[in-house]
């Protein structure tokens, strides 16, 4: 195997740490971001070079797609400068993560190629389709993952970048799919893993599966589930699946009709993708129907919301259930729950996530089983008799009734939950890609899934206003201080860019979720606030209290004796 560079109008540098000189890689000239290391193994090819970065970043994690320890022991390095230089190591005495180099090398003529050659078995490159908080967490999981030899992330955003969890490629238009199956070809991606619902209802995976490309998560068909809520309300009336009940209208007076009839409080849904704010539970008529009117007849939500779905009020307690679904069988993964509502105490409008948490101790190990077989198997079965056989993450948003414990169905989403994948993904110790790709191939039967026993908790920190109206470029300061200063501390960036001056500045109403892990949720709760305290921003806000519901049950477990 061998890679080939040309080496054009820049000088060849070098970096040490500890006393030992290490390898410095440099930029593509064809792109905005910096992905010579797209060099796969079992490629030869030519990149042209202007620029320098260090191949390794905090000595361990490289600042490229690239991340293996190509100076690990058994893994024999031998390069030739083709004027003549040579350069070669075994690994022995170099930093972690860096391979030694000769000094033979050093100071090669610009212009000159190299040759490298290395004896590892080639991983797999993944590619990450979205750019928010989901996505990153997406990238750290699978970075860590010793089948993964890199990853990219499309669009991606600043704190992904920064972060060396991948590389993030901001021109590639994700919603154009010939674009996406140009750049899979030449940089020879092994999996593609879609992180939001509107590539996948789109059509993007359909795309990925006729070029022969891996691609993690349901085809277009499969996808309806979250894609039209009437669709997946109809499946659950055909296949026994437990859900509220439901009339769906595109008449604005026949959905009034219907409102005054069932009463309040009730809920009023836009049938396609609203982003997490197409549901209103309504608390008085006037309510109900000024939802309405918003969505049939104002069109507020557009083509999303050309059909309501008015639904009974279920009481009892949220939660939300994730599965690997690889076609014929699911995989549980640990359970998780978040917090709608923008203010404390779950109160305000509903949001895309203020923060989640994981595991949910409301969700036993009975109940996961009573879901696995009452809801999440019967779809998988339903969806297979259908023609649309499912792929990828089955996200369920459940309600447990408060009468009876017993839980129904409120929506299905088909991708990772944000920001509950935040906490998943560094709650999880199985190698991430394989496990996406078992469930491409339709493999994951005898497959198990390893956790961490620690807790997890994330708060989302917002930009003010948000879910209405925010303004953007407000700077974020102390972020690597945050994450440093508190152990078990991770921040995921969902809607951050950098400035003209480098600064990173918030773009989104969602803007971070800081991570963090620890012995139980009280201990991951105290961990994220105390780093949340140390980011300045005074242009974002957060909920206090998130996780507050475990707690409270913990607390009352403990009072009761049984802890």
């Amino acid at each position: 195997m061998a890679l080939l560079a040309a080496a054009n109008s820049a000088a060849i540098h070098t970096t040490s740490y500890g006393g030992v000189s290490n390898f410095v890689s440099c930029c593509c000239s064809s792109s905005s971001s910096c992905i010579l290391p797209k060099l796969k193994l079992s490629q030869a090819l030519h990149c042209h070079l202007n620029s320098f970065i260090v191949f390794s970043k905090a000595h361990t994690e490289y600042q490229t797609p690239y991340k293996r320890n190509y100076s690990s022991p058994g893994n024999k390095i031998h390069g030739k400068w083709k004027n003549g230089c040579t350069w070669s190591t075994s690994g022995i005495g170099a930093a972690p993560g860096m391979p030694s180099v000769s000094s033979e090398y050093l100071g090669a003529a610009a212009g000159s190629d190299y040759e490298l050659e290395a004896s590892e078995t080639d991983g797999t490159i993944v590619l990450v389709i979205g750019g928010g908080g989901r996505e990153h967490a997406l990238c750290y999981a699978l970075q860590r993952s010793s089948s993964c030899d890199g990853v990219f992330c499309a669009p991606g955003n600043a704190g992904i970048a920064a972060s060396g969890h991948a590389t993030c490629i901001s021109d590639l238009v994700i919603s154009n799919s010939s674009a996406v199956l140009t750049f899979c070809k030449e940089w020879g991606i092994g999996l593609v893993v879609v992180g939001p619902e509107a590539p996948l209802v789109s059509g993007l995976v359909d795309d990925l599966l006729e070029a022969g490309i891996y691609a993690f998560g349901p085809t277009a068909a499969a996808a309806a589930l979250e894609g039209s809520k009437t669709f997946m309300k109809s499946l659950c009336d055909k296949y026994a699946i437990p859900t509220a009940k439901y009339r769906s209208f595109t008449n604005a007076a026949e959905a009034k009709g219907y409102i005054r009839q069932q009463g309040v409080p009730i809920v009023v849904k836009v049938d396609g993708l609203a982003a997490g704010k197409g549901v209103v539970v309504a608390k008085s008529l006037e309510q109900a129907y000024d939802a309405v009117d918003s969505m049939l007849i104002k069109q507020d939500f557009g083509s999303a919301g050309g059909i309501v779905v008015i639904e009974e009020c279920l009481e009892g307690e949220e939660v939300s259930f994730f599965a690997l679904v690889d076609g014929e069988m699911a995989l549980p993964l640990a359970s998780a729950q978040d917090h709608k509502r923008v203010g404390d105490g779950d109160t305000g409008p509903n949001t895309g996530g203020m923060g989640a948490y994981s595991p949910a101790p409301l969700l036993t190990d009975d109940l996961q089983s009573l879901v696995m077989r009452s809801i999440i198997l019967p779809t998988v079965k339903g969806m297979a008799n259908e023609g649309r056989k499912f792929v990828g993450v089955l996200y369920a948003g459940l309600m447990i009734d408060t009468k009876t414990g017993l839980p129904k169905l409120l929506e299905y989403n088909v991708r990772f939950g944000d920001p509950e994948c935040q906490v998943l993904m560094v709650r999880l110790e199985s190698d991430l890609v394989k496990l996406l790709l078992a469930a491409c191939k339709g493999r994951l039967s005898g497959m198990d899934i390893e956790w961490a026993t620690d807790s997890a908790l994330v708060v989302v920190m917002a930009s003010k206003g948000y879910p209405g109206n925010y303004q953007k470029g407000s700077i974020i300061k102390n972020l690597d201080e945050a994450e440093i200063l508190t152990p078990g501390v991770k921040i995921f960036h969902a809607g951050t860019a950098l400035d003209s001056q480098g600064n990173i500045v918030a773009v989104g109403g969602r803007v971070l979720g800081v991570t963090a892990l620890g012995s139980d949720i009280v201990q991951a709760q105290k961990s994220a606030y105390h780093a949340v305290d140390d980011i300045v921003w005074p242009e974002g806000f957060c909920r206090r209290d998130i996780g507050w519901r475990a707690i409270a049950r913990l607390k009352s477990a403990a009072t009761s004796g049984y802890v």
